[in-house]
């Protein structure tokens, strides 16, 4: 028997509106292979959409659209054209998906003296294959899929598909409907007439009550946001980035006005508490309304007791929310509906509320958010210290949760410079950055609204970077580095590693430190030249096309670049910067949620990891980083002052519709 596959991603074209996204082949064909299909919440509902012209597959020219949502799909029809070379019949698909419904307008257009009668026919098929299911290269729905004919043909024309208690209702307006099984045919008799168009359309509408997440408006002020730059790269990814986010947006059903992204299409296309936190904190410099509701939402679900199954603890934040139960097959994972089996989202909510305060979040909002600061910080001391040993650590005690749980999460990703994998409880070198931050940042918070602990967690702070610096720093004749992680044993972890980025900025370094770690990151063995690579490839587990092992994550080098900027390394940071804006033009700025480790000196373009999410809610916000890093912005909301401090690799940059304080800010150097 064939191993399934997971579907590769990279060559396929994806419209999307969260939490629903359509992916096809580059003509807009949906032919049920692959990831191909149109998707509600975590369900495929249909996995075929089949246009003909004449009965014959029109020839694809060219694929377009103005953003997220919509796509474009021109071809050419030239069964039914004349002999001569230039074509004069063409179709123009457009594809517009909003939460819960796909819709098409088939345009065909002819240029010919005299009138064409043709049928235009779309094949679809019901298929409610779990999300989780077709990950895995697998097919099959989980309740019967059935099919009824609302209507043959006229006004009402259409089909409704059922499984379980998901509802797609199509439409198909002026088309003859045939059914067999699960398949659905929509034809339509046209006349073209001379000089002139056809216009056909049809639409699906998803009714799923079991889903978790729904949709949520675009903001007004990243629409009106805008950016000139003399390196013209970086401006190009700011408008892809932000329409890109714009369809990323989302709302749990329980908190419906709560606005957070959604980690990233098509695997991740939920809340996720680290992805969310991160993203939002890089797109602070756009404003804070993101950052307040993304909070609020994972204050929600806070952990309030103790529950093994679900790694819940009181104070600790989630780390993804599902529709049900995921089964990942061979993998031996099984997580709840609601999985908290995540060491940082914690620290990282509490280091969100402290930026977004000095970005100038209302007080009204900090205040209502204290009690659930508190839990947080609570949590790093009483639970996220398992041992004792004065650091944040985690283990999977179910047996079939996530092995791994920093942001590197997949079962190989920590490391001996051998290859070998290291034996958890594992403490991240990262993770003690985002506790002391949070530790300084919430102590600042405490006296800041009048309430007792500031020093406490100060002191707090202060033991953790001492041990930090005694535990965790590996000589080297390189220079000293930070161990990615002590194993059960307290052992330095020696793999050299991005995740050394993530301490940058934080407070956890001495200046010394700070800038051995800035040599190291841009060293040839990390820096690739289209970013920071996750893993050195002076490493015995380093490929260039591994998850964790050696690609390269365009969030993970945006931490880096701003950490670098905070710590004034700035030539280091421009250097990274420089990476990601070409790793952004070799993808058309679309960038994925990784791409391979491979040097720009052997390539001249960056080589796609083939099952990358793109969008990504955290590689889009990496170029609000890239920006506010050469800015080289400084909040300081209680003080009322913007600090903008260009690195010397800014170049010239005007940009419109920055937000401060709850007010606009323009900004030119």
């Amino acid at each position: 028997m064939t191993q399934p596959l997971q579907p590769l991603l990279h060559d396929s074209v994806v419209v999307l509106t969260a939490p629903s996204q359509a992916w096809s082949a580059a003509d807009g064909t949906v032919d049920g292979s692959g990831i191909h299909g149109f998707y509600h919440s975590d369900l495929r509902v249909l996995d075929r959409i089949l246009l003909t012209v004449g009965g014959e597959l029109p020839e694809h020219i060219a694929t377009a659209g103005p953003d997220a949502a919509n796509a474009v799909f021109t071809a050419l029809a030239r069964r039914i054209d004349d002999a001569t070379a230039d074509p004069r019949v063409r179709l123009d698909r457009t594809r517009t998906v909003a939460a819960g419904s796909l819709r098409e307008r088939i345009v065909l257009r002819n240029a010919l003296r005299s009138p064409i009668a043709t049928t235009v026919e779309v094949a679809v098929r019901g298929d409610f294959t779990p999300m989780q299911t077709v990950k895995a290269g697998l097919t099959g729905a989980e309740h019967p899929v059935s099919t009824e004919v609302a209507a043959t043909q006229g006004a009402d024309a259409g089909v409704v598909f059922r499984s379980g208690r998901v509802t797609a209702r199509l439409r198909a307006a002026g088309a003859h409907v045939a059914v067999d099984g699960q398949d659905a045919t929509l034809r339509w008799e046209v006349e073209v007439p001379a000089n002139g168009q056809a216009v056909v359309e049809w639409a699906v509408d998803v009714d799923d009550p079991t889903a978790v997440v729904a949709g949520a408006e675009p903001s007004a002020d990243w629409a009106a946001f805008r950016a000139a730059t003399g390196d013209s790269r970086l401006s190009s990814w700011l408008d892809r980035a932000l329409t890109d986010l714009q369809s990323l947006r989302m709302s749990t059903t329980a908190r419906p006005d709560d606005t957070f992204l959604a980690a990233g299409a098509p695997w991740f296309f939920t809340l996720f508490g680290r992805d969310s936190l991160w993203a939002a904190r890089l797109l602070l410099p756009l404003g804070t309304d993101l950052a307040a509701s993304t909070l609020r939402v994972l204050a929600h679900f806070q952990g309030t007791e103790n529950v093994g199954a679900t790694a819940e603890q009181p104070g600790k934040i989630m780390h993804e929310l599902r529709p049900a139960e995921l089964t990942i097959p061979g993998e031996g994972v099984v997580l709840p509906p609601l999985y908290y089996g995540t060491v940082d989202a914690t620290a990282l909510w509490i280091g969100l509320l402290h930026d977004a305060w000095k970005w100038g979040m209302a007080d009204d909002e900090v205040r209502e958010l204290l009690p659930a600061m508190q839990a947080a910080l609570a949590w790093m001391r009483d639970y996220g210290d398992s041992d004792g040993d004065g650091f944040l650590e985690y283990v999977d005690t179910t047996g079939h949760g996530l092995a791994n749980q920093g942001w590197k999460d997949s079962g190989d990703s920590i490391q001996w410079k051998d290859g070998t994998l290291a034996d958890g409880p594992i403490a991240l070198c990262e993770v003690q950055g985002y506790a002391y931050e949070a530790a300084v940042g919430g102590a600042e918070l405490l006296d800041a609204f009048g309430l007792d602990g500031g020093d406490e967690w100060r002191a707090w702070a202060a033991e953790l970077k001492s041990r930090f610096g005694a535990a965790f720093w590996i000589d080297d004749p390189a220079g000293a580095y930070p161990a990615v992680a002590l194993d059960a044993a307290k052992r330095k972890v020696d793999t050299v590693t991005s995740n050394i980025g993530h301490l940058l900025g934080t407070g956890i370094l001495t200046p010394e430190q700070s800038e051995l770690i800035a040599r190291r990151l841009a060293s040839p063995e990390l820096s690739s030249g289209y970013g920071l690579r996750t893993m050195s490839t002076d490493s015995g587990g380093y490929w260039p096309l591994s998850y964790h092992g050696g690609s390269v994550w365009a969030h993970d080098t945006a931490i880096a670049i701003v950490g670098l900027s905070r710590d004034g390394h700035a030539a280091e940071a421009d250097l990274l910067a420089d990476g990601l804006l070409a790793a952004a033009d070799g993808f058309g700025y679309r960038m994925p949620e990784l791409h391979s480790g491979d040097s720009a000196e052997q390539t001249s373009a960056p080589i796609p990891y083939p099952a990358a999410c793109r969008p990504q809610a955290w590689s889009a916000a990496a170029a609000v980083a890239v920006l506010s890093a050469r800015l080289g912005l400084r909040a300081d909301a209680q003080a009322g002052e913007l600090d903008v401090r260009p690195t010397p690799g800014a170049g010239s940059i005007r940009v419109s519709g920055l937000r401060f304080a709850g007010a606009r800010r323009d900004l030119e150097v």
